[in-house]
């Protein structure tokens, strides 16, 4: 029975050793990977403060861009509120227009009798005109032909 006892024993201490072998080997192993964690934790480190560095420009230069086109609109709002003058300006101008076109037509209208007899009175003057202008014309070559002689 001494046997079966070192045997155990024996057994225990080869198992035990194997475990030790094995737990070393695998305390190793996570080292290892422990180690490369640490160096892949590291260079994301550097990465992150570079893409840190690199968001902070970008972040200043959106903010300028940001100013400039706030300052853009508000020239922006200043040109809109004279075209909407000139708008309103316009649209008077045209109500205006449009009332003196009405009552012009209205006068037209009303007094139509009388811009007919008018254009024929100054339709008579001028043909008078240009029968009085003629015969100067007339008397003042027969002068001249006169006056050759």
């Amino acid at each position: 029975m001494k046997i079966i006892l070192y045997a155990s024993i024996a057994l225990i201490a080869v198992s035990f050793f194997i475990l030790v072998v094995y737990i070393a080997r695998t305390l190793t192993v996570l080292q290892e990977t422990i180690r490369r964690l640490t160096a892949a934790i590291d260079h994301m480190d550097k990465e992150v403060q570079s893409i840190a560095a690199e968001t902070t420009q970008l972040l200043k230069k959106t903010n300028e861009l940001a100013d400039g086109v706030q300052k853009k609109v508000e020239g922006l709002n200043s040109l809109v509120h004279a075209v909407s003058d000139v708008s309103s300006t316009v649209q008077s101008f045209n109500r205006s227009l449009q009332q003196i076109s009405a009552s012009v037509t209205k006068q037209v209208e009303t007094h139509q009798e009388k811009v007919v007899k008018v254009m024929q009175w100054g339709n008579a003057l001028m043909e008078i005109w240009e029968k009085w202008k003629e015969r100067r014309q007339k008397k003042m070559k027969e002068v001249a032909l006169d006056g050759k002689k």
